[in-house]
């Protein structure tokens, strides 16, 4: 016996954007690691991509996520 059943069908009103097909779509149509979401409506996950660059911009900047002082270049190797 599974201890997690794995949901075939999605829910009426979660959406997703497929990294692989690059669309989005209603419920889990592919498997998650393939996916965004889930997004309360379907604009947001139409701008999943651009959200996930915002956020990893923001914490590319933010000091608490880095052990080098502020003013030390960092390598970009």
């Amino acid at each position: 016996m599974a201890l997690f059943k794995r949901r075939t069908v999605g829910k009426p009103g979660e959406w997703y954007y497929c990294l692989k097909h690059r669309t989005v779509e209603e419920g889990p149509e592919c498997r998650a690691a393939d996916r965004f979401g889930p997004y309360a409506t379907r604009e947001e996950a139409t701008h999943a991509m651009e959200t996930a660059r915002e956020r990893n911009l923001q914490w590319e900047t933010d000091p608490r996520w880095h052990d080098t002082p502020p003013d030390t270049p960092r390598d970009t190797d």
